[in-house]
């Protein structure tokens, strides 16, 4: 992509909203301090009398600056504050490259740094985690999930001053002031030329509070036991060729429903990113008319997944939206996520016609076997032998291939989720079960498992959030029961 340009619109649109809105649903540091008792009932009031002194300073700083507090503690109450992991940034390594995907006001203004930088993850310090805004932005702009940890106001301002100001002095890496020498003696490396490594558990700092007093009950299920009833994926036999509209305005939808259909298409609607997926399984339409900003899923999102799948990826996207402009912008979209027409809002509808018209007699499509779901099907087969044969990663490796030919089928995801949490690698079975889940949103086994993913990473009001909805549809009632005892622990 011309990243410029992303960088460009991320930073207008985010001057141009403000501050945005914070969310209001955690619990009052002070509370959390006191329960700790990290102070006392007067000591707090102190501080919150000195707070009131510069009524835009926070608790956490007043009560660090007045050593009343000290760091650590300060970040295992904000921590158990936000529901998420927090970081100490004196023990970070921060390669600055990472630096490239976020500009400098922008780091400045939210008070935001990326803090490592793997695959298509960021893992993001930020003073408050909770700007939902930010986050969505990064993720859209990047293309990347970004995974928020809490750091400590003051000092995620000092650190970022020094990260841009040594990488403009030409440095490679940010090492923090108290970055464990054996640590760096383990990666091989001098102090001064730190690489690239973990975050550690040394830097990541979470509350003192229990994830659960009923642990036995948040274990992962084994991959390949349970049936987990995949959907089927057989689109409909039909005479006329069929479009997906996907827009989250009703108004747009309906016009463009009208007109295709005037025109003999066979018409199928989705209002946000993740009814997408859903209607290009179940459809397989000839063509997507797709907005690029959707709720849930992104649209360029929908382009990656869909963009060189041997099942999808000679479906014609033709990409509406206000938001990018120019041919360089459309011309990047045609070689990173396959866009075949980029048309800008307001749009004529001559142009969309004329473009469905384009990609549906253009260049033959390329032949798709008949029963790619059976490639699926062949994969989870193939993994579970080699699984059986306690060959994780093989079997991991087998299942990537495997989504690599179908990415909307929900079994593989759920299955390689379960052995990335087998594997101890948390991040990719969160990634992986949350995808699952969007291409099957109710299905008990996903949620479940995405709970207790959640809590081993320390996320622990996404782990709430995931057991509250996998209680609505728990098969059963002891299963109920046992969930309610163990979001009691949560809680």
């Amino acid at each position: 992509m011309n990243h410029a340009l992303w960088l460009t619109n991320l930073r207008v649109r985010m001057t141009a909203d403000g501050d945005g809105s914070k969310t209001a649903n955690k619990k009052m540091l002070g509370k959390i301090l006191l329960k700790q008792k990290l102070v006392s009932k007067d000591e707090l009031d102190s501080l919150l009398e000195k707070q009131k002194e510069e009524p835009s300073r926070r608790l956490a700083s007043t009560a660090l600056d007045s050593g009343a507090v000290s760091s650590t503690d300060l970040l295992k109450a904000l921590s158990e504050q936000h529901g998420l992991p927090a970081i100490d940034l004196v023990q970070v390594v921060v390669p600055l490259a990472n630096l490239d995907l976020i500009p400098n006001d922008i780091a400045v203004r939210h008070l935001i740094l990326p803090i490592l930088v793997r695959d298509d993850r960021i893992f993001l310090a930020m003073a408050d985690p909770t700007d939902r805004r930010v986050i969505d932005e990064i993720e859209f702009v990047t293309g990347r999930r970004i995974f928020p940890y809490v750091a400590l106001h003051r000092s995620i301002k000092v650190v970022i001053d020094d990260c841009y100001a040594q990488k403009e002095r030409g440095d490679t890496h940010y090492v923090g002031q108290e970055v464990p020498d054996e640590y760096l003696e383990s990666m091989g490396v001098e102090r001064n030329e730190s690489r690239p490594g973990l975050i550690t558990p040394d830097m990541v700092v979470e509350s003192d509070r229990p994830l659960s007093n009923a642990p036995h009950d948040a274990e992962l299920d084994v991959a390949f036991v349970d049936d987990v009833q995949p959907r089927k994926t057989e689109p409909p036999a039909r005479e006329a060729p069929c479009v997906l509209v996907v827009d989250d305005e009703e108004d747009i939808r309906r016009l463009l429903e009208r007109v295709l259909t005037q025109r003999g298409y066979e018409v199928v609607e989705a209002d946000n990113g993740n009814a997408a997926l859903d209607a290009v399984r179940e459809h397989a339409p000839d063509v997507i008319l797709l907005d690029a900003m959707l709720p849930g899923v992104h649209g360029f999102e929908i382009c990656k997944r869909l963009h060189g799948s041997q099942r999808y990826g000679h479906v014609p996207i033709i990409m509406l939206s206000a938001i990018y402009r120019g041919w360089r912008m459309a011309a990047d979209l045609k070689r990173s996520f396959g866009v075949k027409t980029f048309i800008e809002k307001p749009f004529k509808i001559a142009d969309v016609l004329a473009a469905v018209e384009q990609a549906l007699n253009g260049d033959p499509s390329v032949v798709v076997e008949e029963d790619l779901s059976s490639e699926a099907g062949a994969a989870i087969d193939r993994a579970i032998d080699i699984y059986q044969g306690g060959d994780v990663p093989g079997a991991i490796e087998i299942l990537r291939a495997g989504i690599a030919v179908d990415p909307l089928c929900f079994e593989l995801h759920y299955h390689l989720g379960l052995l990335f949490g087998r594997n101890d690698d948390v991040f990719d079975a969160i990634n992986a079960l949350e995808m699952a889940i969007e291409l099957s949103p109710k299905n008990f086994a996903a949620l479940k498992n995405l709970a207790v993913v959640y809590q081993r990473a320390g996320f622990r009001h996404k782990a709430i959030e995931a057991w509250e909805r996998a209680l609505t549809i728990a098969p059963d009632d002891e299963t109920r029961k046992t969930i309610k005892e163990h979001l009691m622990g949560l809680l």
